[in-house]
């Protein structure tokens, strides 16, 4: 199966734990799930991991790129102001795909900046969960996973 990292900024794994907003939010957990199962379905390996530290998702960004593993990123409110990140993401050597819970136009006028945008293959935004799985099939389109028998067991 392809490796496929879906990584999530800062509060993701807070999730839950509040008002949800409108449509709804899942807790973080659930969120991890339907994320592994989704990309099962698309003959995919999914490794979700969340952090609050900036350097920690700089860190594993430098490893998806060594790896030369797909991404879906949830930067949360790096997504606005960090160009460490950015430049992590910039060094990439497969499909990547920004995807954020909420639509970043329907809030404050900061939030609708991404720093990372022009790096990544697309971005999925205010769909809920959805927003991942439909990051997740984006990926797998991209990348050819599940469609070709010969390819079913190789890695990214």
């Amino acid at each position: 199966m392809t490796l496929v990292y879906v990584l999530n900024g800062p509060n993701l794994a807070r999730l839950g734990l509040s008002e949800p907003g409108p449509g709804g939010r899942p807790a973080y957990p659930e969120l991890v799930r339907a994320c592994q199962e989704t990309a099962a379905e698309l003959g995919l390996r999914a490794v979700v991991l969340q952090t609050d530290s900036e350097a920690e998702l700089v860190g594993w960004l430098h490893r998806v790129a060594e790896e030369a593993a797909p991404l879906v990123l949830n930067p949360a409110a790096f997504t606005h102001c960090s160009y460490p990140v950015r430049d992590a993401l910039a060094l990439r050597r497969a499909p990547a795909i920004e995807v954020h819970l909420c639509n970043p136009y329907a809030r404050e006028p900061f939030r609708r900046i991404s720093v990372l945008s022009d790096v990544v293959d697309g971005t999925v935004t205010g769909l809920g969960p959805d927003s991942y799985r439909l990051a997740l099939h984006a990926v797998a389109r991209l990348t050819g996973a599940g469609t070709h028998p010969e390819r079913r067991g190789a890695t990214a």
